[in-house]
């Protein structure tokens, strides 16, 4: 058995920047499993540019953005393990992995960060009826065989789901010359950012169907159509509105899940709303010494707030491996997400960790609303209240609370997060 200070499990964007900064913070022994054959996670197949605006204030690609994280990673000495599989974390910290070249092996460690990522949901989860031909695609899939592989995977395509990565895919096959005749989308909203809609559909002319859906896929050896119908208030088909649709390729992007397979065999809870960990303003998990972070934790729209929530993942971690400001678990103020919020991060926030100047909670809205207001409150006191134009659930929306204003609430009290609407005193 291996013992180290602490494993990270991971080397996409988050794991990276976690393992970095606690090397940072004085942990010497770090180690990085990833299970495919490079670091840099899903940003290696993502070509296109938008990232890093926020974190490095430059404009950069997918590729370019992991390489920033690389460097760093070699340059302090860092050592990860590719094409290494993690099968089992004990609550005691000992991971189990197992890869071609040592076969199945055991670490302990003193603490863990979590930053598998998430995958996407599949046709099987959606239960569109009809025959199984080829020529359905996870978005990412597709993207990967574009611009890993080289491969097109057809040349008149259907897009059901508006998240981002389907939005990219849209714009993506059109720019190699195929058909793109439509994104479907269940919803009367997008699920993703209003700058892919304006840049990867409006920019094509690519139309946007809202509260559209599959209802049938065609076709025997290869997909020949699909049928495309409108849905009512209760997002049933109405029959009268189908309409076929010839195509030989339909993408999937109808959503994420958070990798949490190996949190659920170490007995993490899991948020119902999420599927990620329950985890306090620290990053940390309701098993002491288990931190998680990136996507694993809650799925983001922006890879710059991937890399500070997993800094504030590495240097907790660090900072629970050397034994300084270690809070009291007991002395903790519960969030809550109130009227119009679907779920916040953290879920927790320990007392005695205040000692940070702020603590930024993580959200997105249930609906969408124009000229509402996100506030920030204990009981009837506002601690926070900020103005917006417009909140969508395909974009994620930050409060950042001082630390002065959280020590005034007591431990075991609520601070509730929530949308006030014009309907509510505006």
């Amino acid at each position: 058995m291996k013992k180290v200070d602490l494993v990270v499990i991971g080397g996409g964007p988050a794991g990276m920047a976690a393992a970095v900064k606690a090397k940072e913070k004085g942990v010497q022994d770090v180690l990085i499993l990833e299970r495919e054959n490079n670091l840099g996670g899903i940003l290696n197949q993502c070509i296109h540019n938008g990232f890093g605006l926020h974190y490095f204030g430059e404009e950069l690609t997918g590729p370019e953005y992991a390489a920033r994280f690389i460097d760093k990673v070699h340059r302090m000495n860092i050592p990860y393990l590719l094409e290494t599989m993690v099968l089992n974390i004990d609550s005691d910290k000992t991971v189990t992995a197992v890869n071609s070249a040592e076969g199945v092996f055991t670490i302990k460690a003193k603490s863990i960060i979590l930053a598998m990522g998430c995958r996407e949901r599949t046709r099987g989860a959606l239960n569109i009826p009809g025959t199984r031909p080829s020529g359905i695609y996870t978005a990412g899939t597709a993207q990967k065989y574009v611009n890993i592989c080289g491969y097109m995977p057809g040349k008149s395509v259907v897009i059901l789901g508006s998240g981002d990565i389907g939005l990219i895919m849209a714009r993506r096959l059109a720019l190699e010359g195929a058909q793109v005749k439509m994104v479907c989308e269940l919803l009367p909203y997008s699920s993703g950012l209003t700058r892919n809609i304006v840049q990867c559909l409006d920019d094509y002319s690519i139309p946007l169907r809202l509260n559209h859906t599959v209802i049938a896929v065609h076709g025997k050896e290869r997909l020949e159509g699909v049928t495309v119908a409108e849905v009512d208030q209760d997002r049933k088909p109405i029959p009268e509105t189908a309409e076929f649709v010839p195509c030989d390729t339909l993408l999937l992007s109808v959503g994420l899940i958070p990798e949490n397979e190996l949190s659920r065999d170490a007995g993490i809870e899991l948020d119902p709303v999420t599927s990620g960990p329950v985890v306090d303003n620290r990053m940390e998990t309701l098993v002491e010494g288990i931190f998680a972070c990136g996507n694993v934790a809650h799925v983001h729209d922006l890879v710059d707030n991937v890399s500070n929530e997993s800094e504030l993942a590495g240097e907790s971690a660090a900072e629970y491996i050397l034994g300084t400001n270690v809070p009291d678990r007991e002395e903790a103020i519960t969030v809550k997400a109130g009227n119009g919020i679907r779920y916040t991060v953290p879920r927790i926030i320990r007392k005695q960790s205040l000692s940070r100047n702020s603590v930024k909670i993580f959200f997105r809205v249930a609906d969408v609303n124009r000229n509402v207001k996100l506030a920030a409150r204990c009981g009837n006191n506002i601690l926070l209240e900020r103005k917006k134009v417009k909140v969508t659930p395909g974009e994620m929306e930050t409060l950042e609370l001082k630390a002065e204003d959280l020590q005034e609430i007591k431990a075991g009290e609520e601070l509730v997060i929530e949308v006030k609407t014009n309907g509510e005193g505006q």
